[in-house]
């Protein structure tokens, strides 16, 4: 393990100058500013709830934007995964001399409130880059470099991110968690009894149409690093793309797919978000009348009418339960969207939750298609 990393800093967007993202973070999702830096081409503006930080970096300029990659991708996307390293210098040494690509070897950066050291290292899954920090002793309210913003305290739907999910190519999985093994420390996570490391978890959609392959890692328990989550269609003998085909071809390669973040009461979350104009994924129709459905919600506590109204989903058994909720893209390419999840108990990421994002997915493919 050449860099383990022991807590996420933040998550990276990459945008066009003028492009909406940091105003809908706050407009819709409640994220208030942290702190902001403009200079040399680029527009950089921290934004968080709870302990969620997105660095969103605007335009381009003739070098990189501050503890982050330029990777000149072809649409807006989320595309850097900011760690902390006890030692960001010996860190990309040693994934150097693994054969990793360094594009930003170490530099320091210092200010009033201390210094920090960085690293940017490519990855293997498409445009990902990840940053190595070490910050240990900085005083100030994020990084050397960004100047504080002042911010009302924003509505606490959010409280931090609960994992970030890769949508990846078929077959890459295997080769994608060795990589953040041996670089990071990641490893593997099992979601259902026995299951094979190198095959995943398998989510059949159901009647030929495919489905997903998730394989799950994670971090030592005393690091604060979010799950991540590695998806990859299965095919099915239908036609027509899957949610992680269809963000291949529209993100124009691998790449982060979504955020789950952790919201300590759903309902609220999920109501304030849709007042604010932000826009949900419908579950089908079907969902809420499932065989036992309608018992399950109960048993967590739930009333599935209010379930349904805000478009919930809810899955587990055994006093164990995940209630999740999936936004839209909040890009005009349809790719990269948010998760809000809550969970009574469950450590998973609901097979049966899955199946319905898959054809709530499908069905809005439809509905576009149609429009």
């Amino acid at each position: 393990m050449a860099a383990p990393a022991r807590r996420l800093c933040h998550i990276a967007f990459h945008v066009p100058m003028g492009q909406t993202l940091a105003v809908d973070l706050q407009r819709l999702f409640g994220f208030q500013p942290l702190a902001a830096r403009e200079a040399d081409g680029w527009r950089q503006l921290a934004l968080h709830s709870g302990d969620a930080v997105f660095l969103v970096n605007e335009g381009t300029g003739p070098g990189e934007p501050l503890y982050s990659l330029d990777p000149q991708h072809m649409v807006p996307s989320a595309t850097n995964l900011c760690f902390d390293v006890a030692d960001a210098g010996a860190a990309a040494r040693a994934l150097a001399a693994g054969g990793c690509r360094v594009p930003v070897p170490p530099v320091s950066v210092q200010d009033a409130q201390g210094a920090a050291t960085y690293a940017v290292v490519s990855s293997p899954a498409g445009n990902l880059s990840l940053t190595l920090l070490e910050r240990a002793g900085y005083r100030g309210i994020f990084l050397p470099g960004f100047e504080p913003v002042p911010s009302a305290p924003g509505p606490g739907w959010i409280s931090h991110v609960d994992h970030l999910t890769l949508a990846c190519t078929p077959g890459s999985s295997p080769t994608l968690s060795r990589w953040f093994h041996d670089c990071l420390g990641f490893c593997h996570l099992p979601l259902s009894p026995g299951e094979d490391p190198e095959l995943g978890l398998e989510v059949a959609a159901g009647s030929g149409r495919g489905g997903l392959r998730l394989t799950a890692l994670q971090t030592p328990a005393d690091n604060v690093v979010p799950t991540l989550v590695l998806a990859e269609s299965l095919r099915g003998a239908t036609q027509g793309q899957d949610q992680v085909e269809q963000f291949l071809a529209r993100h124009r390669g691998p790449g982060l797919q979504h955020v789950g973040l952790y919201t300590p009461n759903i309902m609220e979350a999920t109501e304030g978000v849709a007042r604010a104009g932000g826009q949900l994924l419908s579950p089908p129709k079907a969902y809420y009348q499932q065989p036992g459905k309608e018992r399950q919600i109960r048993a967590a506590g739930h009333e599935p009418s209010l379930l349904a109204q805000q478009g919930i989903l809810l899955d587990g058994d055994k006093g164990k339960f995940l209630l999740q909720v999936f936004t839209k893209s909040l890009f005009a390419e349809d790719t990269f969207f948010l998760e809000l999840i809550q969970r009574q108990g469950a450590t998973g990421f609901g097979q049966g939750n899955i199946r319905a994002l898959w054809q709530s997915v499908q069905e809005q493919a439809a509905r576009n298609q149609e429009a």
